[in-house]
């Protein structure tokens, strides 16, 4: 069934692009080239695609909306794709300022600390402005080729869909961390085992993969970061974590284990509405997804929207796709993109 869009204002997007001179063939090249300097996967044909967007008939995709960001440099709610979040920029319903004035590079640092703006405190026991400027001081070392003394540890942990992925990305291309996907580092041998064990290889639903599967998933997750942090490598890991973020146990655990070994920890949630995660997951196209777009309604009953991680952890507010937004925008900058 389709899902309806009634804050959608597609004469927006006319808008925009009449402002700045572009006609749909302009728009597609644009469109074109920014995807594949963020790796979007779209295909603009500035006779249909563009046209049905501007028009109403068709709604953008994530990608396409996202693109349609760094062209335009808007967010979402600005280019009237839906409403604006609290402390979001309205939609511009005439036309704005001069372009000049409003799409002129901000400087690099600027960029980089807007999108990790959206780190906020989920405990009083962080400090969301100190793990800014870490990440900060790894992304300018990192780029003049130096090294952090220290190792740091970042669980990136959120449910599918919620743009988690895309978010320890952009801190591993800043700092230079590497980053731990649970799924690429493990997906091959899970699948398999699945299969080995009478199960079906895209499984992540049933007893059989959560009680005999999932913990050997994470325990190789974990033993890769205790090899990179015992050379004294700070690590991204990329993963749901659900379960162990639910365990105090399991996140005391952790903490202690970092903490005999001199090593800073950074726990972040990343959390998102229903409605975008379901919309990405759709996007993907993972075989691992198809239970949960056969039985969306079962699948989202069952997901705790107010869960936090247990003890000390930052909450990255990606509802709207808001935060990934954010991300775009200063991959852009950092890579010198334009108009």
């Amino acid at each position: 069934m389709a899902r309806k869009h009634p804050d959608w204002k597609p004469d927006l997007l006319r808008m925009h692009r009449e402002e700045i001179g572009l006609t749909l063939e302009d728009t597609g090249e644009k469109l074109r080239e920014i995807a594949e300097r963020h790796g979007f996967n779209i295909a603009a044909n500035f006779q249909k695609t563009i046209w049905g967007h501007e028009k109403g008939s068709v709604y953008p995709g994530p990608h396409y909306r996202r693109a349609y960001c760094r062209l335009y440099r808007r967010n979402e709610a600005q280019l009237g794709f839906r409403k604006a979040l609290p402390g979001e920029d309205a939609p511009v319903e005439s036309v704005p300022a001069p372009a000049s004035a409003e799409r002129k590079l901000p400087d690099q640092p600027d960029a980089v600390r807007q999108a990790l703006s959206s780190i906020r405190e989920g405990t009083d026991d962080v400090d969301s402005e100190a793990l800014r400027n870490r990440v900060v001081d790894a992304w300018r070392r990192h780029t003049a080729g130096g090294s952090v003394d220290g190792p740091t540890v970042v669980l990136v942990g959120g449910f599918a869909g919620s743009g988690k992925s895309e978010f320890a990305k952009f801190l591993g291309g800043l700092t230079g961390w590497p980053i731990l996907d649970k799924d690429s580092l493990t997906r091959p041998l899970v699948d398999q085992l699945l299969v080995a064990l009478g199960g079906e290889a895209h499984d992540r639903s049933s007893d059989l993969y959560r009680e005999k599967v999932r913990p050997l998933e994470y325990r190789c997750l974990m033993e890769a970061a205790w090899d990179n942090v015992d050379c004294g490598i700070s690590t991204i890991l990329d993963a749901p974590f659900i379960s162990e973020f639910s365990q105090a146990e399991w996140m005391q655990r952790f903490q202690n284990r970092c903490r005999s070994k001199r090593v800073s920890v950074a726990t972040i949630w990343v959390e998102c509405d229903p409605e975008s995660m379901r919309e990405y997951i759709e996007f993907r196209g993972a075989a691992r997804d198809a239970w949960k777009m056969e039985a969306w309604d079962e699948y989202v009953v069952g997901l705790d929207l107010k869960m936090r991680p247990q003890g000390p952890h930052f909450v990255v507010d990606n509802r709207l796709g808001a935060a990934v937004a954010l991300v775009d925008e200063a991959r852009d900058v950092l890579s010198g993109g334009g108009l």
